[in-house]
């Protein structure tokens, strides 16, 4: 829990900051005077102000930030429109032209996908070990089998664009999924370099299903090992030991995990011969799995043991001006995958249970920042990518809203009428709040189906 808050407190902190120092530093540079530099809304807790006169402020509610300019309501008050006109200050936010308004609201999402852009160069130049795309026996009657992929098959390119890992060929697939259509697959088999034409399925709902399993692709993860065996079980009972691992079942040999599981499943009440390896040592063990019925009435075979693989691993780097370049199209992709996304929403194609709030983030960088600090920057870039994208949709009180009021003052000559942009805030607050209650909502119903989940 204390990583989970922790985790959760330097994502918000490292985006907020980020994002309200766009509009900080570009305010700056166009003459506009900043009164308050917040994190946080609510009670402020700590302040400081700068030579400049603007307040550095931490408050109480960590859940956003905000940038106060000076504008016409933070002058003495008026008689009259051309009294507040004429006492108007050129260091105000209102006195700027259009374009440099533009490029104050603009800055702050643009200041997010600059940062997103950066982290991704920054794991594509420091590098990674990754999991080699290196493929499993696909699953029958799959696309992957029905293209002609066999296990041991090492993916090299998609579409022409080369592939390093495995987390690559899930990215490249993910953003082509559920449209349908053929992709050619440039594969290396047995020495051999070979193209494959694979089908995509047309999905009702691509965000509801991995990609991967969808087209039958599985990743090669070595020998099976056992990780963990639980007490009093059938394995334990058998004489396992955590570290085995298994070369063969029935004779069958070279195995994955997946296709493990899937024999013990078939061999509920029936016996299975399991050839294992120990400190150097091959042995013979013969158990009876368990037969346990599951929620769907299915019955299935357990042994009360946890696999894993050791896949094989590839290093991952580029050098300065690829990662460069890698970090801008990954940036450009994931905002692109994300529009798409929210497109397909609103026409109900894909599901809005996809949406998430502060507890999902939450627990999401809580997990990603126990795994290592490689798939926390990871996922600082992508919810940073999302903080951007969401910021400049045309929606009133966020930043594409005002960007959105600018288009049509220049359009028209002259800003909308106060009533319109009345309405608008209120439609603006009306769909936030519709928004924000939708998210905490799955939150919950996601959390309560994994607590009520046996």
């Amino acid at each position: 829990m204390l990583v989970t808050l922790l985790a959760f407190v330097v994502t918000l902190g490292v985006l907020i900051t980020f994002h309200e120092l766009g509009h900080y530093w570009v305010a700056r540079w166009c003459g506009v005077r900043v009164l308050r530099f917040s994190i946080g809304f609510g009670r402020v807790l700590i302040k400081r102000v700068d030579r400049h006169g603007t307040e550095w402020a931490l408050s109480a509610i960590p859940l956003g930030g905000y940038v106060k300019m000076l504008d016409e309501s933070d002058l003495a008050p008026a008689s009259s429109a051309a009294d507040t006109k004429a006492k108007q200050s050129p260091e105000s936010f209102a006195a700027q032209p259009v374009s440099r308004r533009i490029a104050i609201v603009a800055a702050g999402p643009i200041f997010n996908l600059l940062l997103a852009a950066f982290l991704y160069a920054l794991l594509s130049f420091v590098g990674t070990e990754e999991p080699a795309a290196v493929l499993a026996t696909p699953v029958a009657q799959s696309p992957a089998a029905n293209a002609g992929l066999q296990s041991g098959d090492r993916i090299t390119a998609v579409d022409d664009a080369p592939i390093k890992s495995w987390s690559e060929l899930r990215w490249s697939l993910l953003q082509k999924v559920g449209d349908g259509g053929t992709i050619e697959l440039t594969i290396e088999q047995r020495g051999s370099t070979l193209s494959r034409a694979l089908q995509m399925p047309v999905l009702a709902d691509p965000s509801a299903v991995d990609p991967l399993r969808v087209l039958g692709l599985r990743l090669a993860t070595g020998t099976p090992v056992i990780r963990g065996i639980v007490a009093d079980s059938v394995g334990m009972a058998s004489g396992l030991k955590i570290g085995d691992r298994v070369l063969a079942v029935q004779r069958q040999g070279n195995l994955d995990v997946g296709q493990l599981i899937q024999l013990i499943q078939q061999h509920a009440d029936k016996p299975l011969q399991l050839e294992i390896e120990r400190d150097a040592e091959k042995l013979s063990i013969t158990l009876v799995p368990s037969a346990v019925v599951q929620a769907d009435g299915q019955i299935v075979g357990r042994i009360g043991i946890q696999l894993g693989g050791d896949p094989e691993l590839v290093a991952v780097s580029y050098g300065p001006i690829d990662s460069v370049v890698k970090g801008v199209v990954k940036t450009f992709d994931t905002a692109w995958f994300s529009l798409r996304m929210m497109g397909k929403m609103i026409l109900g194609e894909v599901s809005v249970k996809n949406i998430s709030g502060p507890v999902t983030i939450a627990d999401y960088a809580g997990q990603s920042a126990k795994i290592g600090w490689v798939s926390f920057i990871g996922y600082l870039a992508l919810v940073s990518v999302s903080l951007g994208v969401l910021n400049l949709l045309p929606i009133p009180m966020l930043d594409g809203g005002h960007l959105l009021y600018y288009l049509i003052e220049i359009v028209r000559g002259s800003p909308p009428p106060e009533r319109f942009m009345e309405w608008g805030q209120r439609i603006g607050f009306g769909l936030l709040s519709a928004l924000m209650a939708l998210a905490l909502f799955n939150d919950s119903m996601r959390y309560l189906t994994q607590w009520l989940t046996p």
